[in-house]
């Protein structure tokens, strides 16, 4: 018996698309789910886009307010997929109203905004789960359980990376991204948000960090219209960006393994260019996101010398086989949403939760606020334990 599940999606850019795609095509990739979604409503404020979207993709109905989203008793489950200062306030409410919810990462703009919608989820009793797509990869399965395993001795060191050049256009429109009230800490919550997820992830919790951080173009143009994911804008006035475009931070995990993480957005010459390497007494393990489907991999005890091999994942690493048949065959950046919501989609189903939590979430967020911290006070600080 397969049960019909009514979602809606708040916020339809680039985001918000992906969210939709990924419950079409649930039901191909994990037939046995006993949850099939249907496209209740799609709520967005840009005039037409909603309509555009439900045109493509079949929503029932349409709405400019997310607020009737709360109120719609055809809604169980809601992606939230706006900008980011508004999830606090969506994300308590469509949990408040007895929706499960899947929420894009940073979960708001601070660990204490991400710690209302996981008390707010907490105490109606369901479902939530975060966007923190690349632990979804299957090749970053398999380097944990590598990991986990002592298959590269005791990891000593490691080092995340997340560059992209999104933003180094210096004609990139000034949107609410690169506002402080709106867009938060900048590329820390964008990309470094991601990075703090993998580190925690593959190596257990960070115990403290210090951090440098810098803004490398203060200024954009003022868009004139609505924008959507990254947009030029010239000849408008120009104003000033208050939030990050680069952060680097020296890691000390609870384990005594130590670390690098650093983001930046307006890396010219890079295509996010995300990965990691990690090291350990006997080996050493890589990964880089533009070749998702492989790894790098040293091991055994030559130490010096050692080679490093190419592993291709395959069915036995993560959920590889429910895309493909063997390994090396391809696998894309829209199947990890497709993952996700077969996870968040189970949690539903279980009532337990698979994946990314809101749990995980603000362990997360409690390092991007050590992250400003530390480049405010320019000393290492204590990364808040969990309440």
């Amino acid at each position: 018996m397969v049960d019909a599940l009514g979602v809606a999606v708040v916020g339809f850019g680039w985001m918000g698309r992906v969210h939709t795609q990924a419950y079409a095509r649930v039901a191909h990739h994990f037939p046995g789910l006993p949850l099939r979604p249907e496209l209740v409503t799609v709520a967005e404020e840009v005039p037409g886009r909603a309509e555009e979207a439900a045109a493509q993709f079949g929503f029932a109905s349409t709405t400019r307010d997310w607020r009737d989203v709360a109120a719609d008793p055809r809604v169980r489950a809601v992606s939230i997929t706006a900008p980011n200062f508004l999830h606090r306030e969506i994300g308590v409410a469509m949990a408040e109203a007895g929706k499960h919810i899947w929420i894009e990462k940073p979960v708001g703009l601070t660990a204490e905004d991400a710690r209302a919608v996981a008390d707010a989820v907490a105490k109606a009793g369901v479902q939530g789960a975060v966007g923190f797509n690349y632990r979804n990869a299957p090749a970053v399965e398999a380097a944990r359980e590598l990991i986990a395993s002592g298959g590269i001795g005791r990891v000593t060191h490691a080092r995340v990376r997340l560059f992209s050049d999104y933003a180094a256009h210096p004609e990139s429109a000034l949107t609410w991204r690169y506002e402080r009230e709106r867009g938060g800490s900048g590329v820390l919550g964008d990309l470094a948000s991601h990075g703090a997820d993998l580190a925690r992830f593959l190596l257990g919790d960070i115990a403290s960090l210090t951090a440098d951080t810098a803004i490398f173009l203060p200024e954009r143009a003022r868009p004139a219209g609505a924008t959507a994911g990254h947009s030029r804008a010239t000849g408008g006035e120009l104003g000033a960006v208050e939030n990050e475009d680069y952060v680097s931070c020296l890691l000390r995990f609870a384990s005594g393994a130590r670390g690098v993480l650093e983001a930046c957005r307006v890396s010219v010459g890079e295509q996010n260019n995300y990965g990691f390497e990690v090291h350990g007494t006997q080996g050493a393990v890589f990964w880089d996101f533009r070749r998702m489907n492989e790894l790098g991999v040293s091991r055994g005890t030559g130490y010096q010398d050692q080679p490093v091999s190419t592993v291709y994942v395959g069915p036995g690493d993560g959920e590889f086989g429910a895309f493909q048949p063997g390994a090396a065959n391809a696998m894309g950046y829209d199947d990890l949403k497709v993952i996700e919501a077969y996870r968040f989609l189970r949690s539903v189903a279980e009532g337990v939760p698979y994946g990314a939590t809101l749990a995980d979430a603000v362990r997360g967020a409690t390092v991007l606020d050590a992250m400003v911290r530390s480049a405010r006070d320019r000393a290492w600080v204590t990364v808040d334990a969990p309440a």
